[in-house]
C-alpha cells in the first residue's frame, strides 16, 4: 500500500528541480551532466540531488531489468496468445491477441492503430495486420485506451518501425512519457514500468482524431487511469464504442487516496459518460469485456454481425458500475 509521503518523494525525484539552491541536469542517455549546489542550504540541496541521482540510477541500471521481467510478472497467458485477426465492421479490424485488444482503422490515407500492448505483442500485431492484407508500415497514428503497460508498453517501438504519430489524452501523457513512473498506483511497481514514448500530440476530452474518411472522438473516462480514454466512431452508419476500462483493479483505493484524491468522483463521471454514449458495436481494451471469443465464433458470411450488441454494452456498463459502487461502500464502511 503506498502512502502520500512515498508518492510525493517519488514524484519529486522525477520533476525538474525548481529551487534556486540546487540544480541537476542529465544527458539524453541519463548520465549526469552537471551539478550545481549552493552550500547555503546544504541539506535541502543534498536531498534534491539524492532524488535526482536515484532517478538516474533507476533509469540506467534497474529499469532494463524491470522491463525484462514486467511481461512475466503480471500477465495472463492469453495476453500473448495469438488470435485470428478479423473484420469487426466496415474498415475496423481486430489485430490483437486473445487477451489484449488492438484495433486497426484502415483508410486510403493510412491506418490508425489503437493499443501497442506488450513487447511480444508487436510482431503479433504486425503479423495480424499483414494477414488481413494491409501493411504494418501504413500505420500513421497510434492511440491508446489507457496508460497501463499491457496496452501501451511498446508505443515507442511501433512509432519507430512505422513512423506513426502518438496521440494520447492529456492526463495520461506524463505516464506515457515517464516510463510509467507517474501512474498513481503502479508507478511503484517495477514490473509495471515500460519504455517511455514521446507523445506527438496531447489530446483533450471531446477532441477528434481524423485520417482519411475516419473520425474517432476521445472521451475522458477516468478512474482506471487519470486519462483513461473511451473512443467512439461511426462506421457504416453504426456507433462504435471502444471502452478504455471502467474497472476498479485490486488494490485501488477509492477513499482517502492521497495519490488520486478525486478517484471516486472520476469513476462517477466515467459511468455518466459511458451511459450517455450511443452504442451499436461494443468493444474494449480486453476481448473479455465484450465476449470477443464467443462473438468471433458466430461470424458467418450471410448472418447478422455478432459484434452489433447494444444490449451487451448496456449490461456491461451497468455491471461495472455496480462493482464500483459495491467497492466504494466497502471502503467507505457504509452498509
Amino acid at each position: 500500500m503506498r502512502d502520500a509521503t512515498s508518492n510525493r518523494e517519488r514524484t519529486a525525484a522525477f520533476m525538474p528541480l525548481q529551487r534556486p539552491n540546487a540544480s541537476v541536469a542529465s544527458n539524453s542517455d541519463g548520465g549526469l551532466k552537471h551539478l550545481k549546489i549552493n552550500m547555503q542550504f546544504p541539506m535541502l540541496c543534498l536531498n534534491n540531488v539524492r532524488r535526482a541521482l536515484l532517478a538516474i540510477i533507476f533509469r540506467t541500471c534497474l529499469l532494463p531489468l524491470a522491463l525484462a521481467t514486467s511481461v512475466f510478472a503480471q500477465n495472463d497467458p492469453d495476453w500473448t496468445k495469438p488470435f485470428p485477426p478479423h473484420r469487426v465492421i466496415g474498415n475496423l479490424y481486430y489485430v490483437g491477441s486473445k487477451g489484449l485488444a488492438s484495433y486497426l482503422f484502415v483508410t486510403p490515407q493510412g491506418n490508425i492503430l489503437i493499443n501497442s500492448s506488450l513487447e511480444t505483442s508487436v510482431p503479433l500485431i504486425r503479423e495480424s495486420i499483414e494477414k488481413l492484407g494491409f501493411k504494418f508500415t501504413d500505420t500513421k497514428i497510434l492511440l491508446i485506451g489507457h496508460a497501463h503497460f499491457d496496452h501501451s508498453a511498446r508505443g515507442a517501438q511501433i512509432n519507430k518501425l512505422t513512423g506513426a504519430k502518438s496521440m494520447v489524452l492529456d492526463a495520461d501523457v506524463p505516464v506515457i512519457e515517464g516510463d510509467g513512473f507517474r501512474d498513481f498506483i503502479y508507478g511503484d511497481s517495477p514490473g509495471a514500468l515500460y519504455p517511455a514514448t514521446k507523445v506527438d500530440q496531447a489530446l483533450h476530452d471531446g477532441e477528434a482524431v481524423e485520417l482519411g474518411d475516419t473520425k474517432l472522438v476521445a472521451h475522458l473516462t477516468p478512474g482506471h487511469t487519470k486519462g483513461c480514454t473511451t473512443w467512439t466512431a461511426k462506421v457504416t452508419g453504426k456507433d462504435i464504442v471502444i471502452v478504455g476500462s471502467p474497472n476498479v483493479n485490486p488494490g485501488y483505493k477509492l477513499v482517502n487516496n492521497a495519490s488520486y484524491p478525486q478517484i471516486a468522483q472520476d469513476y462517477e463521471r466515467t459511468f455518466r459518460v459511458l451511459e450517455s454514449l450511443p452504442c451499436d458495436v461494443f468493444l474494449g481494451a480486453h476481448g473479455v469485456f465484450y465476449d470477443m471469443e464467443a462473438k468471433f465464433g458466430r461470424i458467418s458470411k450471410n448472418g447478422p454481425n455478432p459484434f452489433i450488441d447494444a444490449k451487451g454494452y448496456a449490461a456491461y456498463v451497468a455491471s461495472r458500475e455496480l462493482a464500483f459502487r459495491d467497492e466504494l461502500k466497502k471502503q467507505s464502511g457504509t452498509p
